[in-house]
């Protein structure tokens, strides 16, 4: 069930409050869940179960997107503000330094996290910040077009469209590999949320100069990209390998961009063993 937290961040004009939404089950070391841009939530939900048994999961909808309202007025949406904002969410929430795992823009925010000393480990489904600029401009151009198709379509068509394989394919083709496994219900669901997500336009404004070129040694780090992503192609994976030498490059055959539906088991998998090897790690010292 989905519910609300509310929790302090700071803007040029002073301490200002936001309020996020967010689905917390399971019980043990906290792992926060971080979607990409346009959608929310329930992109984890494929995975929740499997890792509940072993979690306090935390999946969030990022501000301005999902259920959760937009950043205060005058609060940007860069990388770090959004990144403080989360480690407020998780005080408020009373974790401290969760594992963080994220998809895309998530993915992106686990590692900014993790730079600022705000994660245990973390793991990052075909992170955004690894693209040359042409590539950034493709991904930023195919993401435009998707959000005026998602706002072009009455919800009427929507539903029909949702309701064959055909029609899943041609609306989240792009981010699924295997779009034909997503519920009638679910992509209906998200491809409102992309229509709707009031943050959309100022966190694209605001990726165009992002790079992450930071290593993060001394943390448990997992790259993992999906064989068949057509947003952010998986050679960036390999750049994010020589950023961060450390880091574990996994590859996630058959999967896309958003890979937590193409392949359920292979992802809990992998967010799973980056989390051990924190601990591994720990007992080790």
């Amino acid at each position: 069930m989905t519910a609300t937290v509310s929790f302090p961040i700071d803007s040029p004009s002073g301490p200002r409050t936001a309020t996020a939404a967010y689905e917390r089950k399971g019980a043990g070391e906290p792992l926060l869940l971080l979607h990409g841009i346009g959608h929310h939530l329930q992109a984890w939900h494929p995975v929740i179960d499997i890792l509940a048994a072993e979690h306090d999961v935390i999946a969030v909808d990022l501000p301005g997107f999902g259920a959760s309202e937009p950043l205060p007025h005058g609060v940007p949406y860069g990388l770090d503000s959004i990144a403080r904002a989360l480690g407020a969410l998780c005080a408020a929430l009373g974790v401290e330094r969760p594992h963080v795992a994220g998809n895309s823009l998530g993915g992106l925010l686990a590692l900014e996290m993790g730079r600022g000393g705000l994660a245990r480990s973390v793991t990052a489904l075909s992170p955004a910040g690894f693209w040359s600029e042409g590539e950034r401009r493709y991904a930023f151009t195919t993401l435009r077009a998707m959000r005026a198709g998602s706002r072009a379509l009455p919800r009427p068509a929507l539903e029909r469209l949702a309701r064959t394989a055909a029609g899943r394919a041609a609306l989240t083709g792009t981010i699924y590999a295997r779009p034909s496994r997503r519920s009638a219900g679910a992509v209906v669901a998200e491809t409102l949320a992309l229509r709707d997500a009031t943050g959309f336009e100022q966190t694209l404004a605001a990726g165009g100069s992002v790079r992450f070129r930071e290593d993060l040694p001394g943390l448990p780090v997992t790259i993992a990209w999906g064989s068949r992503d057509r947003l952010l192609l998986p050679r960036q994976g390999v750049r994010a390998k020589h950023t961060m030498p450390g880091a574990r490059l996994v590859r996630l055959p058959g999967c896309g961009h958003v890979p937590m539906n193409d392949d359920p088991a292979l992802v809990s998998r992998v967010i799973l063993d980056t989390a051990r090897r924190r601990d591994a790690a720990a007992a080790e010292r």
